[in-house]
């Protein structure tokens, strides 16, 4: 029996989509696959008895949207891809699937396995190797991958980790391949001696953005001790709750059209009170009393449910900004937008 469509490994999806396809497709792709791959899918098969509905149209509007995805990356590059794919999907689920194919067109192949194992059992299995060694590690898997590893590291070596993963920028895939090699047996050899690029401040910024606000808040605060400059050029590519100081009234506006509003209740009852002047000037008084009566009703609540309750919004703003609808204010008082 399948799983629900959340767990599905990443061989069950192929193999379903192949029962989607047919035979005839099937078997012209299987001549372009390894004798392995092969091997591996058609025993997925094998042990499929039937595919309820949902699961098979949410295969199928996973590989639509890989495909579509692809293309547009090909055309315009990963933000034009991610804009495009934000306007049809939404932010997260747009996020979701730049994440995975980025990752599926840029990483080694001696990797490739890591991405099947529980973040909690990685952390266990990586913890004793070289900071080096686990950030090289971080860098070859998605932002939210990354994310759950860190905050599963020993507290006194993820300020180290997080520090070398952004400095990451040109590595020999002959050292990848060497580091790789104790990792996974099966690794192919790398073709090519050119430099490629992996980590980097921007990817430490988006594993930031996706770790819990607290555990990210007392590494950055490390790093900041032992490098400001670094320190300060991820908080740059960052956005955190604070940031919609920055966000003009009109944009405001829209904020409130997309969040919920007992998650702005909860946001704000832990934040100070040019946030929540910044919120009520832009409501009508009637929506800025009811909020106000929700806030009071909260009362006393934990702060992690405050953290989570602002995460929540700060997502709402990213897809905003991603869309276009809103805009920034960056460093200096300029403005960008995405």
């Amino acid at each position: 029996m399948l799983p629900d469509k959340e767990r599905l490994t990443g061989k069950q999806k192929a193999a379903i989509l192949f029962l989607l396809l047919g035979e005839d497709i099937t078997a012209e792709v299987f001549k372009r696959l390894s004798d392995d791959e092969v091997q591996e899918i058609s025993r997925e098969i094998s042990l499929i008895k039937a595919v309820p509905s949902g699961i098979s149209d949410a295969v199928m509007e996973e590989f639509y949207h890989m495909t579509l995805a692809r293309q547009y990356m090909t055309v315009g590059g990963i933000d034009y891809a991610k804009k495009v794919l934000v306007k049809s999907m939404g932010p997260e689920e747009a996020r979701k699937i730049t994440d995975r194919l980025v990752k599926l067109l840029e990483k080694s192949a001696g990797f490739s396995s890591l991405e099947k194992i529980n973040p909690q059992q990685l952390s266990k299995f990586i913890q004793h190797e070289h900071p080096q060694t686990i950030a090289l590690i971080l860098a070859h898997l998605s932002a939210s991958q990354a994310a759950e590893l860190i905050a599963a590291l020993p507290e006194e070596i993820r300020t180290e980790v997080v520090i070398r993963m952004a400095n990451l920028e040109e590595i020999s895939p002959e050292i990848v391949k060497k580091i790789a090699g104790v990792l996974d047996q099966k690794l192919e050899a790398l073709g090519s001696y050119s430099l490629e690029e992996y980590g980097g401040v921007k990817a430490v910024s988006e594993l930031f953005n996706r770790m819990d606000r607290r555990a990210s808040r007392n590494v950055l605060e490390q790093i900041e001790s032992r490098d400001p400059e670094l320190a300060a050029s991820i908080r740059d590519l960052m956005f955190v709750f604070e940031d919609i100081l920055l966000i003009d009234d009109q944009g405001i506006m829209e904020v409130l059209k997309r969040i919920d509003k007992k998650s702005l209740a909860m946001a704000l009852k832990g934040s100070n009170d040019e946030m929540k002047t910044k919120f009520f000037k832009n409501m009508s008084q009637r929506a800025g009393e009811m909020l106000k009566e929700e806030m009071e009703y909260l009362g006393p609540i934990r702060v992690k449910d405050v953290e989570k309750a602002q995460h929540e919004i700060v997502e709402v703003v990213r897809g905003l900004e991603e869309e276009g609808v809103i805009v920034i204010g960056g460093a200096g008082g300029e403005e960008y937008v995405i």
